[in-house]
């Protein structure tokens, strides 16, 4: 397909896989618009939703329809992965042995540990560099958090609470994320973003054991919330469903119109409006994981998809103070010391757009990191250590028992450190 662009004279030259909402609406928009560097190609095997796309960034690209010919074919400094995420690591990994030195994969890095291994393989084989996208770690209010944390202000961490609730989340159980084998269940699809934040705020040490409970409480067929005739189905897809006027949970794409329509989906059969209620699902629709860690610290992580807002409320104690705050309101953090008066500490916040600002950091990073001039804000390892715990998460619940990490990666092997 023929989007032609003229060589470009700008440094980096980016090759994107999966042409999604994520894919286009996030990464496909920043780099259309970025000064340093430029998006070249784009991989999808969807034609209609990749002549979509060119058409939604109103941007030239070459496009393909798969990941092999367009790694084939071009010459990329970088390329950015955000397919489904059990594709994660096949395209991590074909990207590395094409000779790609540098990898942005959307979390997680994979749905398994053994997913992860096999990209630290190929890793170790070519050279080549992965960052993960953690976006969270550039909003402004989780690194002050950081700061604060390795400046003592609360001395030693002790535990870590957060409470999500995601009004969105919902949207899981319409699209492909309820499906454990295609996301690795929600724990990892959702929860790695969590866990991260977990082990970047406790830097000191490495999880060791999770314990879960998850399940599906309110998205699900006895739990649909307005009368159902006798002779009128549900569903089985919001665009068709004789309710939609009157379903309280109705579903859009959450892409777009423009890359998910009945057009796309006549193409490939994916759509994003299933019936939340009567979908084939087996992943949560609200959980509770505990996480403890080798040097003594623990942590909590809530997360409930079924409530009408969004947000995540953090408390963090140390032994000498704890503090307060939540991504609603992440322009002030409250320090309340163990002894003396509490405190609100400001927060410059960097934007309300792309993840609070954060998505234009993380691009901005992973093409500083190509051009040598910073470092990656995440390592492979990063993107191991979250996997595990979400992994072990849904091990936990689905097998109801405490899961060791040990069971699933070792942290003290030597080459894992090195990554």
């Amino acid at each position: 397909m023929a989007h032609d662009i003229e060589n470009s004279t700008k440094a980096v030259r980016i090759g994107l896989i999966g042409a999604g909402g994520r894919g286009i609406n996030c990464f496909g928009k920043l780099l259309a618009a970025c000064d340093d560097a430029q998006l070249v190609a784009v991989a999808e095997p969807n034609d209609v939703r990749l002549e979509a796309a060119a058409l939604r960034l109103d941007h030239k690209f070459r496009t393909y329809g798969s990941a092999q010919a367009m790694l084939q074919s071009e010459i990329l400094d970088g390329v950015i992965v955000t397919t489904p995420d059990y594709l994660h690591a096949d395209y991590v990994v074909a990207a590395l042995q094409a000779g790609v030195p540098h990898v942005l994969v959307d979390k997680p890095l994979a749905t398994t540990i053994e997913g992860c291994l096999r990209v630290t393989r190929a890793m170790q084989e070519t050279g080549g560099r992965v960052a993960i996208g953690f976006n969270m770690r550039h909003l402004p209010f989780i690194a002050k958090v950081k700061a604060l944390i390795e400046d003592g202000a609360i001395g030693e961490l002790m535990i870590i609470e957060n409470r999500e609730f995601y009004d969105g989340g919902r949207t899981y159980m319409a699209r492909w994320n309820r499906r454990y084998e295609l996301s690795g269940g929600l724990w990892v699809h959702k929860g790695t973003h969590d866990f991260d934040v977990f082990n970047w705020w406790n830097a000191k040490g490495n999880p060791v054991r999770v314990s879960a409970s998850a399940g599906i409480n309110a998205l699900r067929a006895d739990k649909i919330p307005f009368a159902v005739q006798d002779d009128v189905p549900v569903g089985p897809n919001c665009s068709v469903c004789a309710y939609k006027e009157i379903c309280p949970d109705y579903a859009l794409p959450i892409g777009g119109p423009q890359l998910f329509n009945a057009q796309t989906s006549a193409a490939d059969g994916y759509v994003q409006d299933l019936c939340v209620f009567l979908s084939d699902k087996n992943t949560h629709d609200n959980g509770i994981a505990l996480v403890e860690y080798d040097n003594n610290v623990r942590a909590s992580h809530m997360e409930c998809f079924v409530c009408n807002f969004t947000d995540r409320l953090y408390t963090i104690i140390g032994d000498r103070g704890t503090l307060m705050g939540n991504l609603a309101n992440p322009s002030q953090i409250e320090l309340r010391p163990r002894w003396g008066e509490n405190m609100l500490i400001p927060v410059d916040v960097a934007g309300k757009d792309e993840h609070g600002g954060a998505d234009p950091l993380l691009l901005d990073n992973f093409i500083a990191a190509i051009q040598n001039k910073a470092p990656g804000s995440s390592t492979v390892r990063d993107g191991i250590r979250a996997v595990a715990v979400g992994q072990a998460a849904e091990l936990s619940w689905r097998n109801r028992r405490m899961v060791e990490i040990a069971e699933l990666v070792d942290f003290s092997d030597a080459s894992l450190k090195l990554l």
